[in-house]
């Protein structure tokens, strides 16, 4: 009788190691169809993983699966989340801040935050400008966030005012002004909502031609969001799971 030996366990974090490196694979695929039909390289576009609500682990596991631009929208979770992660890996991991931010905030989101997608206001742009100045950073890259269906819950300025406020960002000596964000409406199609946004981004551009960021597309509508020139894609449960 031969005596088998048996293999290392199988422990919870390697099965969700597993789990992610399949969603991974499955979400880089959607985005690799989505710019070849578009014509255009997957190169120019990232994933940034939104981890909103799900723990470090998952974040340093993404890191170890080559994701290393996280989002979180919550300053609380995402400051402690941080900490935890520079705690857990010595891999670089980008912080991307894609929630609505209160001016009160801007200082904490600073500390950590590699990029700030949800610029909406002008208070805010001046309460960041005086954080990233007070805490000896250098400039602090942010995105216009633009409400495609006037909203109020998620933020964002009207496309006709978003000229305006980059102008007012740009003036700020500690912001670089890198481009724009939005939220597809629910109830749009999302191909018409991006194409708005890409307008929007046009006539930023025209004045500002280092502003080349468009954050747009989630887990349901990314497709849409590539083929209107979407070079961030910012995707939670598609590649994460269901939040609890």
């Amino acid at each position: 009788m031969v005596a088998t030996v048996p293999g290392p366990a199988v422990t919870g974090a390697d099965r969700r190691r597993a789990e992610l490196a399949g969603n991974l694979a499955e979400v880089r695929g959607r985005i690799e169809r989505a710019c070849a039909s578009a014509g255009r390289s997957s190169d120019e576009v990232t994933l940034v993983a939104v981890t909103k609500f799900f723990p470090a682990s998952d974040v340093v596991l993404l890191a170890s699966l080559g994701v290393t631009d996280i989002g979180e929208n919550r300053d609380q979770e995402a400051a402690a989340k941080a900490a935890d992660v520079r705690a857990l890996t010595a891999d670089a991991v980008r912080w991307h801040f894609v929630g609505q931010l209160q001016t009160n905030k801007a200082r904490s989101v600073a500390r950590y935050a590699a990029i700030v997608h949800s610029l909406d206001r002008t208070e805010l742009a001046a309460a960041l400008d005086t954080a990233v100045r007070n805490l000896g950073r250098d400039r602090l890259p942010v995105l216009i966030q633009v409400s495609l269906d006037g909203a109020s819950g998620r933020g964002g300025v009207a496309p006709d005012r978003a000229l305006d406020l980059a102008e007012q960002v740009a003036a700020h000596e500690r912001l670089q002004l890198s481009g724009v964000m939005a939220v597809a409406p629910q109830s749009a199609d999302p191909d018409d909502a991006f194409d708005e946004l890409a307008l929007v981004s046009a006539g930023i551009k025209r004045s500002h031609p280092g502003a080349a960021i468009v954050s747009a597309g989630m887990s349901g509508d990314l497709e849409a969001a590539v083929r209107h020139g979407a070079t961030h894609v910012r995707v939670g449960a598609a590649l994460l799971g269901r939040r609890a």
